[in-house]
C-alpha cells in the first residue's frame, strides 16, 4: 500500500496485525491496535484545544509509552511534533518554545517542577498535556487519562506529505539552536529506505536508544512502523549502565541496534557482551560521530555472526550515504568510509566555487532528494545560502542541500570522509583538518577517546589543543603523546596543549561536547604563554 503520512503506517498495521507489539518500555507495551487508539485519541483531544494543520506542538517527557504515542498524536492532528531535551536547563526548553511558537506541550506529572519553570520565562503556552497542575495564566491542562478518554477513530483531516511531520532542533553545544523542519514525505522516505535496505521485518525488535530530539530516534519509530516490528523504548538511566543495557538487549531479544559509537564502545568495555545470548541481534548500526576503527575492529571480533553498517549524514537530511562494513577493518588509522549514497538520492561533489570535483578530489557533498529537509524554522537568510540551486532544462532548477561535510570519493566508489568544512583551519599559516588530528592521537594503543579544538592565541589567531581519555589502566601523559604525533603530523598540525581527563562531557544525543572542552581549555590557558 502507498504510504503518504508517516501515520500512514501505524494505520495500517493497526488494521493488518493489531495485537502485534508496536512499542514497548520497562516490561510494558503498546499493540498496533492500542497505539492507533491512543494516539487518535490524543490527537482529537489536541484539535479541540486549538491545534491546526501546520502548528508546532512541544514534546517534553522522559522516555516512556506517552513519549511514542505523543509524536503520533501530534502529527495526527495536523501538527509538526517538536521534541524538547528533559534535561536542558529550562531557559533553553523556554527559547524553542518561543522560537517555534508553540503554544500546546505533551509532557508528564515528573516533568512538572521543570514546566513550572519554564512558565516563568516568556512563553505563551495555553494548553498543558500530562501534567494536571493548574499553574494559573489560563493554561489548561489535561491528564493523559482525559486525553485517551475520548474518542478513538482518526480525525478527519487532509493532510500531504509536503506538511510538517516534526522539527529538530540541533544541541545547544553548537550554539543557538536551529530548528530544522522535516516533512512527512521526507521523514518517510528514510523510513522505506531504511526498511528495504536492512531487511526490517514484523519479527524485528528495534532499540530505541537516542532521545526524541536526535535524529537517530527518527529510524527506531518510523522505520519501525513501517516494517510493522516493535520498537523497544530503553529508559535514559539504563544508558549509563552499560551491563543493565547488555541484560536488555537480551531479555528484549533486540534484532536491531542503533546508536552512536561510543554507546557500543561502552557496551564492548564494561557490558559484559561475550557472556550475553545475542543470537536474535543480526544488525548494528552507528552514526552520529566517527567510529574510531581500533574500537569498531575489536567490537566486530567479539561479534563475529553480527552485521555491521556506518550510517552518514546530518540531520537536514536523515541519512544520505550508508556503508555495509562486511569484515574487520584492516589494522590502520584510517577510519571506514561512509559510503555511498542512499538509493533515490542524487550526490554531487564541488570545490569552494561550486565546480564539481573529479573522482578522487576532495570537496563539499552536497545532496537532494526525498530525505531532505525543508528548511530551517525561521532563518530565511540561513536558507538561502544552505541550498545550491544548479539549473536545470525546461527552466528548472536542482536543488541540492550543502551538507558542509568534506568528502573524497575512493576507488571503489565509496565516500570517505574528511572533515568538517567548518572543522578546517588556518594555523600558524598553514590549513590544518581537525579530525585528521583526531585521527592520528586515536592510533595511540593508550588513547580510549580523543577530542581537538581551536583555542585563541595571544595575537588574533587560532592554535589547536587536545582532550582525550586513556583506556582503563593505561598510563598517558602529555610528552608521550606529542612523541607520537611527531611521526604523523607536521609539526604546524601537533596541539599546543593536550589534557589527559577521565571523562569528556557529552551532550544530550551522547556526542563529545567540544564546546565545553573548548570552554576548560580556553580557562586552564588564561594568562598563560604558549609556547610555538
Amino acid at each position: 500500500m502507498y504510504r503518504f503520512l508517516l501515520t500512514d503506517a501505524l494505520r495500517d498495521w493497526a488494521e493488518k496485525t493489531p495485537d502485534q507489539p508496536a512499542v514497548r518500555f520497562s516490561g510494558q507495551s503498546l499493540t498496533y491496535a492500542e497505539l492507533e487508539a491512543r494516539t487518535n485519541s490524543a490527537a482529537r483531544l489536541l484539535i479541540d484545544q486549538g491545534v491546526q494543520r501546520g502548528d508546532r506542538v512541544g514534546i517534553f517527557m522522559n522516555k516512556s509509552l506517552e513519549s511514542a504515542v505523543s509524536l503520533y498524536a501530534i502529527m495526527k492532528a495536523g501538527a509538526a511534533y517538536v521534541p524538547l531535551d528533559p534535561f536542558a536547563p529550562p531557559q533553553r526548553a523556554a527559547y524553542v518554545i518561543q522560537n517555534c511558537g508553540i503554544r500546546h506541550l505533551l509532557s508528564a506529572a515528573s516533568r512538572a517542577g521543570q514546566v513550572y519553570e519554564i512558565l516563568k520565562e516568556p512563553v505563551e503556552l495555553e494548553c498543558l498535556v500530562g501534567v494536571e497542575q493548574v499553574f494559573g495564566r489560563g493554561l489548561r491542562s489535561f491528564s493523559w487519562e482525559q486525553a485517551y478518554a475520548g474518542p478513538s477513530n482518526p480525525p478527519d483531516l487532509r493532510l500531504t506529505e509536503q506538511d510538517l511531520a516534526y522539527i529538530l532542533y540541533t544541541s545547544g553545544s553548537t550554539g543557538v539552536p536551529k530548528g530544522i523542519m522535516h516533512t512527512h514525505r521526507s521523514g518517510l522516505s528514510f523510513a522505506e529506505w531504511a526498511v528495504q535496505t536492512y531487511d526490517l521485518v514484523p519479527g524485528d525488535r528495534l532499540s530505541n536508544h537516542a532521545p526524541l530530539h536526535f535524529d537517530l530516534s527518527t529510524f527506531d519509530f518510523f522505520a519501525g512502523a513501517v516494517a510493522g516490528a516493535t520498537t523497544t523504548i530503553i529508559p535514559e538511566a539504563l544508558t549509563k549502565f552499560p551491563a543493565n543495557l547488555s541484560q536488555l538487549i537480551e531479555q528484549e531479544r533486540i534484532s536491531v541496534w542503533y546508536s552512536v559509537p561510543f554507546a557500543l564502545i561502552q557496551l564492548m568495555e564494561r557490558g559484559g557482551l561475550e557472556k550475553r545470548d545475542l543470537s536474535a541481534l543480526r544488525w548494528i548500526l552507528f552514526a552520529g560521530e566517527v567510529f574510531p576503527t581500533k574500537h569498531l575492529r575489536q567490537l566486530m571480533a567479539l561479534l563475529p555472526d553480527i552485521r555491521f553498517s556506518n550510517l552518514f549524514g546530518p540531520t537536514e537530511t536523515n541519512v544520505c550515504t550508508f556503508y555495509h562494513v562486511t569484515q574487520i577493518p584492516p589494522d590502520t588509522d584510517e577510519p571506514i568510509p561512509i559510503g555511498k549514497a542512499c538509493a533515490n538520492l542524487e550526490d554531487l561533489v564541488v570545490d569552494d566555487h561550486d565546480r564539481p570535483v573529479p573522482p578522487g578530489e576532495a570537496g563539499e557533498l552536497l545532496m537532494r532528494g526525498g530525505v531532505v529537509m525543508k528548511g530551517y524554522w525561521g532563518m530565511p537568510e540561513r536558507n538561502a545560502v544552505c541550498f545550491y540551486r544548479r539549473p536545470a532544462p525546461g527552466s528548472f532548477e536542482d536543488v541540492f542541500y550543502r551538507t558542509g561535510d568534506l568528502v573524497q570519493l575512493d576507488p571503489e566508489g565509496n565516500y570517505r570522509y574528511l572533515g568538517r568544512k567548518d572543522r578546517q583551519i588556518k594555523t600558524r599559516g598553514y590549513r590544518v583538518e581537525l579530525d585528521e588530528v583526531e585521527v592520528s592521537l586515536h592510533s595511540h594503543a593508550g588513547v580510549f577517546e580523543a577530542a581537538v579544538y581551536t583555542v585563541p592565541d595571544q595575537q588574533g589567531s587560532n592554535l589547536i589543543a587536545a582532550s582525550v581519555v586513556p583506556h582503563p589502566g593505561a598510563e598517558l601523559d602529555e610528552p608521550t603523546l606529542v612523541e607520537h604525533l611527531k611521526s604523523r603530523l607536521p609539526f604546524y598540525a601537533i596541539p599546543v596543549r593536550i589534557w589527559i581527563m577521565n571523562e569528556f562531557p557529552r551532550t544530550s544525543t551522547g556526542k563529545i561536547n567540544r564546546r565545553e572542552l573548548q570552554a576548560m581549555a580556553v580557562q586552564n590557558l588564561n594568562g598563560s604563554e604558549f609556547q610555538i
